[in-house]
């Protein structure tokens, strides 16, 4: 073949390429021209028989024909892609309906703070937050707690390398605003918690509590009593009722347990309840004297009631929910009932 047949077969085929209105008329011209049965390699098979003298041109100008092809069929192929996105985004129709997508749910664990916050906040509380990682001081020294107590003990508390520990109660809010601010103080401390508990059925080394304190002058145990009773009724209803039991914790005095009437047996006794009518859900008491004195307070001025209660342990009474490790597996099928 003569070299201005080479160049006039180059010529063509990058104008059919440019030309080309699709990505199947782009590869016919490729087939045409660069496929196994195309004008290139009958090029190539021929230049055996071409003379010695012109064979160096020839096969110098078919290499041309081939690498400026490609290029010209490459450059066309993006074009022929880039056209077609434009026109398959101009022709999105703005004017159908979008796609419902279902609304998501809050964790009961959110669910049972916030209403905690929202019924506390009726009463005059404000929400206090503390640090997860504490020092024995706050968690323990300051909230009365002696130095053999047990649980200090390595089988009850996280201890951390640097001496500090991973909070077991949110009390240590209470000690840090106490040393802040002066009273009155009405509070509320949600907050995680964690105990070197072994997970079953009713207990999770990680857990959520919601503490309270208000201090001011001539704070009583009817105080403490009727806004906790306010508090189960909002939260579980009108007809629920509460019973107060002596108690002892180091940081009130004097201290109580306080229970639930059971919302779903009504007091009759069932399975949730244990046949006693009653759920126990946690304790509360007077501020002790000597916390009041560590923290710069005069017990002689001032006096409040602190109490606390186990976020879980409520959503499982509000909820019917069996098993504590329910509330942590987040199974789509269980938080979906939640919406």
């Amino acid at each position: 073949m003569k070299a201005d047949d080479i160049v006039r077969l180059k010529s063509e085929a990058m104008s059919e390429a440019k030309a080309s209105s699709s990505q199947a008329e782009l590869e016919q011209v490729r087939i045409k021209y660069l496929g196994r049965n195309g004008f290139l390699p009958q090029i190539m098979q021929g230049l055996k028989d071409e003379n010695p003298a012109d064979r160096p041109m020839i096969g110098r100008l078919a290499n041309e024909f081939k690498q400026e092809t490609q290029a010209a069929i490459e450059a066309r192929k993006q074009e022929l892609a880039a056209a077609a996105g434009t026109v398959a985004a101009d022709a999105f129709d703005f004017t159908l309906p979008g796609r419902w997508m279902p609304a998501g749910s809050r964790h009961p664990i959110s669910l049972i703070i916030e209403e905690a916050c929202r019924i506390y906040s009726t009463l005059g509380f404000t929400v206090s937050e503390g640090p997860d990682i504490e020092t024995a001081y706050h968690n323990f020294d300051a909230l009365n707690t002696p130095p053999d107590h047990p649980s200090r003990d390595s089988q009850d508390t996280f201890w951390l390398e640097t001496g500090e520990l991973l909070r077991t109660q949110t009390s240590p809010v209470q000690i840090r605003v106490m040393e802040t601010h002066k009273p009155p103080i009405r509070i509320i401390a949600p907050g995680r918690c964690y105990r070197r508990d072994a997970t079953n059925a009713t207990h999770s080394a990680n857990f959520h509590q919601i503490e309270g304190l208000y201090v001011d002058k001539d704070v009583s145990m009817v105080d403490l009593k009727s806004d906790i009773t306010y508090f189960a009724r909002q939260m579980m209803g009108n007809d629920i009722k509460v019973r107060f039991r002596p108690h002892f914790f180091p940081f009130t005095e004097p201290s109580v347990e306080y229970d639930f009437s059971c919302h779903l047996c009504k007091g009759r006794g069932c399975r949730v309840c244990k046949n006693s009518g009653w759920i126990e859900i946690s304790g509360a008491g007077m501020v002790d004297p000597r916390v009041f004195k560590i923290v710069g307070y005069d017990p002689e001025q001032v006096s409040g009631y602190a109490f606390g209660m186990g976020v879980e342990r409520i959503a499982m009474i509000k909820f019917g929910i069996g098993d504590i490790r329910t509330l942590y597996e987040n199974d789509i099928r269980f938080l979906s009932q939640f919406v």
